[in-house]
């Protein structure tokens, strides 16, 4: 049980290390960084041009069913990959 846990070490010892990194360069990022804001940054971009139409159009029903065909067949390839390396 022992050996096993020795396994994983390195794998632990990456992960605390990218997760440190991570950290330490966002909050150096937030430290560090220029803070200057104006009305012209924070406002939202829209292209020049006010938005004129409704964010809910319909769709054919047939992007609905290719998109459950890709998760199928997505999932599918998924599940072959350990059978594969299984299969070597």
């Amino acid at each position: 049980m022992e050996e096993m846990l020795r396994e994983y070490l390195p794998i632990l010892v990456f992960l605390a290390i990218a997760i440190g990194l991570g950290l330490v360069l966002i909050l150096a990022a937030a430290v560090i960084a220029v803070r200057n804001p104006d009305p012209e940054k924070v406002s939202a971009y829209e292209c020049g041009f006010n938005a004129f139409d409704d964010a809910r159009m319909k769709f054919d029903v047939r992007f609905y069913l290719v998109s459950i065909l890709f998760i199928i067949f997505d999932l599918e390839i998924a599940f072959l990959f350990p059978w594969a390396v299984a299969f070597k």
